[in-house]
């Protein structure tokens, strides 16, 4: 068992305010400390695998490909300590609950959440339980049992197979963003870019920038 006088617990959401509030509500939580946020897939990715901490508490919903590139970023990081992943958002939407959970999240809940009911939260996962929000548990029951009524997740391999800085690339170059403007931002050579850009087009199949701007559009890539 994990002990909770040493829970380190990292946050990733994309509203620096809702992090700061989970933060103050946390700070006051027995036997948790926070030692690391982010507010971007990248930036999540890095601060994890430098921090590495017990538990991320993990946004689902975000500009850059989300809680899922999250978990992935990590996993291919290789990461010798491996933090337990605890999903907290705003949706309850069955589709969400179990992409989150199929790529690796041992627990989901609503920001609707009480902040003594997250920290307990938090420290049950550290324990090894998996934890969600009522009725969230029946959505995943019933989609590893075969009954969900719902659909499976819908997959996207193209999206799914770039890396997080690559989607950084994607979300700028959708926004129209010159490739010299892309490398000042992420503190990259401009060469770089041009390869992140190559192998963006080469594996979303896209023909050209516009077409890739389109492609992005389609899938609420800002």
């Amino acid at each position: 068992m994990t002990d909770v006088a040493t829970c380190r617990v990292f946050l990733v959401d994309d509203h620096a305010v809702f992090r700061s509030g989970v933060r103050a509500e946390l700070a006051s939580a027995s036997g948790i400390t926070i030692v690391g946020e982010a507010g971007t897939v990248g930036d999540a990715v890095a601060g994890i695998v430098e921090a590495t901490p017990d538990v991320v508490l993990l946004d689902v919903h975000m500009p850059d490909g989300g809680g899922v590139a999250v978990v992935r970023g990590v996993a291919d990081s290789r990461i010798a300590q491996p933090p337990v992943f605890l999903a907290l958002s705003v949706s309850d939407a069955a589709e969400d609950v179990i992409a989150t959970i199929r790529a690796g999240a041992r627990g989901y809940v609503t920001k609707t959440i009480a902040g003594t009911e997250l920290a307990d939260a938090v420290r049950r996962v550290a324990d090894g339980d998996a934890v969600f929000s009522p009725r969230l548990a029946g959505f995943v029951l019933d989609s590893f049992t075969g009954r969900s009524p719902m659909p499976e997740p819908h997959l996207d391999p193209e999206l799914d197979s770039l890396t997080p800085r690559e989607l950084e690339v994607l979300r700028l170059l959708a926004r129209g963003y010159t490739y010299r403007e892309i490398a000042e931002d992420l503190f990259i050579s401009v060469k770089t870019v041009e390869t992140h850009a190559s192998n963006v087009l080469r594996k979303t199949q896209q023909s050209n920038r516009n077409a890739l701007t389109r492609w992005a559009a389609n899938r609420h890539i800002r």
